[in-house]
């Protein structure tokens, strides 16, 4: 079956499906439909299994499961909402997946479901396994002829199941690409600092009204595509007067305006207030890139934030990236950070609130997770894009969501204005390059956006995103040489989690040097320790006599050979212990050009009243840990120091065997090396 020929079935069967949905007479049929004449099944009553059995404390039954791709199937009617929790013979609320997650966990081990798929006739709630804890997918019946890929894994063992946002975000990056390279052509001084960040900050505003259109955001769709079309004769004229336009309250403006100036909103935040902003000439090739390629080509609504803010970055001299040790971090390793930190036990207690039988009780214990959710504060000394910011605030959101689906009645009969608690302003960041914070700034507000309209469909409710409300905490500035405590009182806050650069002791610059000893002030042998080295130092002082928990990445180096007792024994001076690691893996990113490093994370505090279980996490599997210690072992937090002396007769080294010689010593023939007087001395002894 051809992709037109897909497409051309998908539509056919969501139109033929749109009005029907009885769970008990209609669920086989509407499976063997998909996968026969979406799916190309020949025989598809082979491939899945209904009313698979399992024994609970009673016999209950799966909807479907297909044995070849590991797929478990909940299927529930029309008028079921998949999000909800209902009440379950045993008394408990459930929502369909967790029911369909407790049946998973009956099944024999081979039949361990790669995939969770729970369908009420108008949505595919897609839960991939290898991501227990993440949102599902969700793919409507009404988009399935454009959608229909993302439920390609139904039938295909090797597929992955890409994620749309991830395909569209990258897209997104290759747009911009193109555009920062037309735009950069165009200025009289490509070289120069000022055009430099002109070029960055004009590339942040187009992207924030491209968004914006497509979301929604400015009131009505296509806005600036039709605004600039109207004014292509003076393209950079039009930039300049609608820039001004946004960053003007309504009352404040010239009334005598044209009226399609007039119809934008007042955005806010900053992102159109500096005026120092230079915009060069705009040819009909960038304008054409604009109003065609990134407009009327695609949408860009579906980007991930998380993601896009990493691309979007990208755009800048990878040199540049490479020197300042900044690396772009990918959602899995976002979570491998974020997850065992605090997100799991948030995860797991509104789970616990959600099974609650007793509704007046549950409801209460709802609006007090949902109080918490919001009072949680978070600070990334190192936010670069703003990844681990963005990613944290969208999962808060997801959670805070589904505590609201819950209290859906209670807040419609209540007259709420807002719902919402969990805010951006929870946020905090510190980053050195301007531009980052920029785009941290942005993918935050996107965040918020994006959120917002998913709200909106849980409580039936308008919210107005613009002028934007809440404020976006980042900070430019040097991490090691700021005082984190002006950024955030500790009293404040929560959580420390981030991606320090990666810069070895050996590779970096002479200011970063001096950042280091800074920090560290005179500490013996500090010139030996990972630049990443500092930010462990600042955060273990900052969470002094505090609840604060900190987990971050970093070079595994620092949990090897002479770092380990120069950097953890100056922590364990303070009080450090460590919670639960990642050991060594390879590191990957969003980001266009890849970093390919090995790395840990670690997860530490300095309390003395943290009872969570230790953990320690090696590929995929995890041990819980009586202790780990900085080796990253569950062990006595033993240091094994250098020395200067063997510990037997031996003769004494004056040097060891550090690939330290940028390939020399490596590259000798074997007639260099036996013409070498010191090479024979050694083979006569």
């Amino acid at each position: 079956m051809t992709e037109v020929q897909q497409r051309a079935a998908a539509k056919e069967f969501a139109a033929y499906w749109s009005a029907r949905g009885d769970e008990k007479q209609e669920t086989q049929r509407f499976w063997i439909d998909l996968l026969r004449n979406v799916y190309g099944l020949a025989e598809p009553e082979k491939a899945i299994e209904f009313e698979y059995p399992v024994k609970l404390d009673h016999v209950s039954f799966i909807d479907g499961y297909i044995r070849s791709t590991r797929v478990l199937i909940e299927q529930k009617g029309a008028d079921i909402d998949l999000r909800r929790g209902y009440k379950q013979s045993d008394g408990s609320m459930l929502t369909p997946f967790q029911q369909a997650r407790r049946y998973a966990g009956y099944l024999p081990h081979d039949m361990n479901p790669r995939w969770i798929v729970v369908c009420n006739f108008r949505e595919f709630h897609i839960h991939d396994m290898n991501l227990p804890n993440n949102e599902p997918e969700v793919v409507a019946l009404a988009d399935l002829e454009k959608e229909f890929h993302r439920l390609n894994f139904l039938v295909d063992t090797g597929d992955e199941n890409i994620r749309k946002e991830m395909r569209v975000s990258l897209e997104a990056g290759r747009i911009v690409g193109v555009l920062y390279d037309a735009l950069l052509r165009q200025y009289k001084e490509p070289e120069s600092e000022q055009t430099l960040k002109s070029l960055n900050a004009l590339c942040v505003r187009l992207v924030f009204c491209l968004y914006a259109e497509d979301a929604g955001v400015f009131g009505g769709r296509n806005m600036f595509h039709n605004y600039l079309q109207h004014h292509v004769a003076d393209a950079r004229r039009a930039l300049i007067d609608l820039f001004k336009v946004l960053d003007t309250k309504a009352e404040e403006r010239d009334p005598y305006l044209d009226d399609d100036l007039l119809a934008f909103p007042y955005v806010n935040g900053g992102l159109f207030a500096d005026d120092t902003v230079v915009i060069p000439r705009l040819d009909q090739d960038i304008v054409d890139l604009i109003l065609h390629k990134a407009s009327e080509d695609f949408d860009w609504s579906a980007i991930s934030p998380t993601i896009f803010g990493a691309v979007f970055e990208s755009t800048l001299n990878p040199e540049t990236r490479r020197s300042g040790g900044m690396h772009y971090t990918s959602i899995e390793n976002i979570h491998k950070v974020i997850d065992p930190l605090f997100l799991d036990d948030l995860k797991a207690e509104l789970a616990e609130i959600q099974a609650v039988p007793v509704e007046r009780t549950r409801t209460a214990r709802l609006r007090a997770f949902q109080t918490k959710l919001a009072g949680l504060t978070f600070l990334d000394p190192a936010c670069g894009s703003g990844n681990f910011l963005t990613e944290t605030y969208l999962s808060l959101r997801k959670l805070e969501n589904q505590a609201l689906r819950s209290l859906t009645d209670q807040i419609m009969l209540g007259g709420v204005d807002n719902p919402i608690q969990v805010s951006i302003g929870q946020f905090y960041g510190i980053e050195i390059n301007d531009f980052a914070v920029t785009v941290a700034k942005t993918a935050l507000w996107i965040a918020e956006s994006q959120m917002m309209k998913e709200t909106e469909d849980i409580v039936h409710m308008s919210l107005d995103f613009l002028p934007l409300k809440s404020y976006v905490n980042i900070t430019e500035g040097n991490a090691l040489r700021l005082d984190w405590e002006s950024v955030v009182p500790k009293e404040k806050l929560n959580y420390i989690m981030g991606n320090p650069p990666f810069v070895g002791a050996r590779m970096m610059s002479k200011t970063q040097k001096e950042d280091l000893f800074e920090v560290f002030s005179g500490q013996k042998n500090a010139g030996n320790l990972d630049y990443v080295s500092g930010w462990y130092k600042k955060a273990a002082l900052l969470m002094q006599y505090s609840q604060i928990s900190s987990a971050l990445v970093s070079t595994n180096s620092i949990t090897q050979g002479e770092q380990v007792p120069i950097l953890w024994k100056e922590l364990f001076n303070q009080n450090v212990h460590i919670d639960f690691a990642h050991r060594t893996f390879m590191w990957d990113s969003e980001a266009k050009i890849k970093a390919h490093v090995h790395c840990v994370i670690i997860g530490f505090s300095t309390s003395s009243l943290t009872s969570k279980e230790k953990r320690i996490f090696t590929s995929d599997r995890s041990q819980t840990a009586q202790n780990i210690n900085p080796y990253l072992i569950d062990g006595p937090d033993v240091l094994i120091e250098s020395r200067k002396t063997p510990l037997c007769s031996v003769p004494t080294v004056i040097f060891g065997s550090m690939p330290n010689d940028s390939g020399y010593l490596s590259n000798f023939s074997p007639e260099e090396k036996n013409s070498m007087s010191l090479f024979k001395i050694s083979v006569a002894n």
